[in-house]
């Protein structure tokens, strides 16, 4: 397991949330209000993904956005439609789980999970069982997250707590620090629902909203309490490794777009939404696909993508799909996140959708070798906090690059875009830092500038 973490900065207070949306509570944007579906264990059974992309057009915009949690966002929503639009999603399974601002879902799991033949153990049961120990939590903050990784060795995406198979009969419990990992035990299977449940009471307690904001004394306690909590339910040993000492990545937390094989009677599709946006006749098209592919659900992906877990006598063709979605994994708008900018999101000044597919395009020579970019409308970035290869930053207008860094970093320089697509031609050449570094900034912007 490996987990880059990253400490984000926040932004200015003009631009900050006040709140995570739900379907009782959806949160003001640029295009109305944004309802946020949670989807249990992020899967959606067939009527069910009928049913959000339903409420997308009859009650929004007709756009979806997929985020990293592999939840999904109804865009353009107002006061009129937001009441109907819930009573639909609870109709159909979908509807919120708590009211007293903790997390509407707390686990985050592999869009493979209880299928990948190298779990070892139930990750669906143990995600299920945190989920209900959450909601007896109070005060547990609206973004914790547990993230639950039953493969040895797999990558993780960024969370305040993670489960992780260490190897057959052993399972890790850890938590964010500032840099990498906190080692909490290694317990058995029936231990880690202990760990959390006493994990989570604690961290609550603490009043603060991210657990790597935990003090050395806080996380003392907390440790304490963890531990001392699995030796008197369980009699065998509770032992900690060396913090921050998980490495190793054997899997991907999310398939990439395509079709592969996953056992000898299951095969896989995925496809991803270019930026984490697709329209509601785009989503109808894929379920229509799963349908008649033989996928009794659809599965979110934190890739911002969807997955069908197939038949393997199916005979599935991505590129059915690729008018609307991603369906090759060397697709350079794979490499590129970028969240909904001006004019839908209130708190961007530039277009980052448009931008980030010309951005994706000229990083193509960059995302071959595996780097990563951002286009984010403000400093928030919501499509990806932590540090990307690239890190564009809209503000008046201009882009502030930042290499290597995250959105909350201090930029080098802002720029027009015309100015960034021309930087990464050089960057080519003569790298990203080089070919970012400050020293032609002022020329860049008075000669491309826009409006201008």
């Amino acid at each position: 397991m490996s987990v880059a973490t990253h400490r984000r900065v926040l932004p200015e207070a003009p631009t900050r949330r006040g709140w995570c949306p739900g379907l009782s509570r959806p949160m003001p944007t640029g295009d109305g209000l944004l309802a946020r579906v949670h989807p249990p264990l992020g899967i959606l059974t067939l009527p069910q993904a009928r049913a959000v992309a339903e409420g997308a057009r009859r009650f929004g915009n007709g756009h979806l956005d997929l985020t990293a949690r592999a939840n999904l966002q109804i865009r353009g929503v107002s006061e009129a439609t937001r009441a109907p639009l819930a009573r639909l999603l609870e109709a159909a399974g979908l509807g919120d789980t708590r009211a007293d601002g903790g997390p509407q879902r707390l686990t985050l799991t592999s869009p493979l999970a209880g299928h990948d033949p190298a779990e070892t153990f139930d990750v669906p049961a143990l995600a299920r069982a945190i989920e209900a120990a959450g909601l007896a939590v109070p005060g547990l903050p609206a973004k914790t997250l547990v993230v639950i990784e039953g493969r040895p060795g797999a990558e993780m995406p960024d969370a305040d707590a993670y489960v992780f198979s260490r190897a057959p009969g052993e399972v890790g419990i850890a938590i964010a620090a500032e840099e990498g990992l906190h080692d909490l035990a290694t317990c058995t299977e029936d231990g880690a629902l202990v760990a959390i449940a006493v994990l989570l009471q604690a961290f609550a307690q603490t009043g603060l909203r991210r657990m790597r904001d935990l003090s050395p004394d806080a996380f003392s306690t907390l440790a304490d309490a963890v531990r001392g909590e699995l030796q008197a339910q369980f009699p065998s040993p509770v032992r900690e490794r060396e913090r921050g000492g998980v490495t190793s990545d054997v899997a991907p937390f999310s398939p990439p777009a395509g079709t592969a094989p996953l056992t000898a009677r299951r095969s896989v599709l995925t496809v991803d939404a270019p930026f984490g946006r697709c329209t509601a006749d785009a989503f109808d098209r894929l379920v229509d696909l799963a349908a008649r592919l033989g996928a009794k659900e659809v599965r979110l992906s934190p890739a911002r993508g969807f997955v069908l877990l197939l038949p393997a006598a199916a005979r599935a063709d991505p590129a059915a799909l690729a008018r609307d979605f991603i369906v090759a994994p060397d697709d350079p708008r794979r490499s590129v996140a970028a969240c909904t900018g001006a004019p839908a999101c209130a708190s961007g000044s530039t277009p980052t959708l448009a931008d980030a597919a010309s951005v994706a395009e000229a990083f193509r020579p960059f995302a071959v070798d595996g780097r990563a970019a951002h286009v984010s409308g403000c400093a928030k970035g919501c499509a990806r906090p932590g540090p990307a290869d690239l890190t564009l930053v809209g503000r008046d207008g201009l882009y502030g690059a930042i290499v290597g860094g995250a959105p909350g970093d201090e930029p080098a320089m802002h720029l027009p875009i015309e100015a960034v697509l021309e930087r990464l031609g050089r960057a080519k050449t003569m790298g990203l830092a080089a070919a970012f570094a400050p020293d032609r900034a002022r020329t860049d912007i008075g000669r491309t500038r826009r409006p201008a």
